[in-house]
């Protein structure tokens, strides 16, 4: 009886601890695994904090505007949820200026206008809302609405103050002729305001089938207007495609 109890005894205890250990096991497995995430997921978090919303994806995206189709590359669109390929209202991109080339490890300082550096033009893609373009809206509104005379400006612009009444407050318009062309025609933010953005000049052009390009650029680049609408010209030519 006893030789039997003792028995018994002792296969209990061989389950008991057989149990235990695989609770143990399985305790440990998991805190195994938490550990590889928490690894994992601080390196994501880190990458992302570190980026700053910016992507050095370079994976080319297709977005639909109306007939318009834009093609570029992740690190120049602006918005994570816009990197994406499909149909969009709006495209937000940023360039650095003059190459014209998107976020990357070695931009990063331009990017974050680490120094001062003031070198980044903001461009956004949407259908039309009129029928003319900034240097065509000048001769039938603009220029009912600036003080005459204006002052001279960088690389042959004028500069006009706008009348109390216009409506466009700490602005001045910047108009520079183009032989054969309607005028260059760009608004700029003026006083503390302008100090403090990062692209307080603003110009919108019809591109496409019909788009407005909107691009927002450093007053600093006033002085170089014309390589810099050049360039813009250029680079919505190689990536935006019309359809037929």
């Amino acid at each position: 009886m006893a030789a039997n109890e003792a028995a018994a005894d002792g296969q209990t205890l061989r389950v008991v601890d057989s149990s235990l250990m695989m609770k143990v096991f399985y305790v440990f497995a998991a805190l195994a695994l938490l550990s590889v995430a928490i690894s994992l997921g601080g390196k994501w978090l880190g990458r992302s904090i570190a980026m700053a919303g910016y992507t050095d994806d370079t994976t080319q995206h297709e977005i639909v505007i109306g007939n318009d189709v834009i093609t570029v590359p992740a690190n120049v669109i602006r918005f994570d949820r816009a990197r994406r390929d499909g149909i969009a209202s709006r495209l937000d991109l940023y360039f650095r200026y003059p190459e014209m080339d998107g976020y990357s490890p070695a931009t990063r300082d331009d990017f974050n206008d680490a120094g001062g550096r003031r070198n980044i033009v903001f461009l956004s893609f949407e259908e039309r809302m009129m029928s003319r373009d900034m240097s065509g809206r000048f001769e039938p509104i603009y220029k009912s609405l600036i003080q005459q005379p204006g002052k001279p400006g960088p690389d042959g612009t004028t500069l006009y103050d706008f009348t109390e009444k216009s409506g466009y407050l700490n602005e001045v318009l910047a108009v520079a002729p183009r032989p054969g062309q309607t005028p260059f025609v760009a608004r700029c933010l003026s006083g503390p305001s302008a100090r403090d953005s990062l692209a307080p000049c603003e110009r919108d052009v019809h591109v496409g089938a019909n788009l407005s390009l909107s691009y927002r650029f450093p007053r600093e680049l006033l002085a170089n207007w014309q390589a810099l609408d050049a360039a813009i010209t250029a680079e919505t030519g190689s990536i935006l495609k019309t359809a037929r």
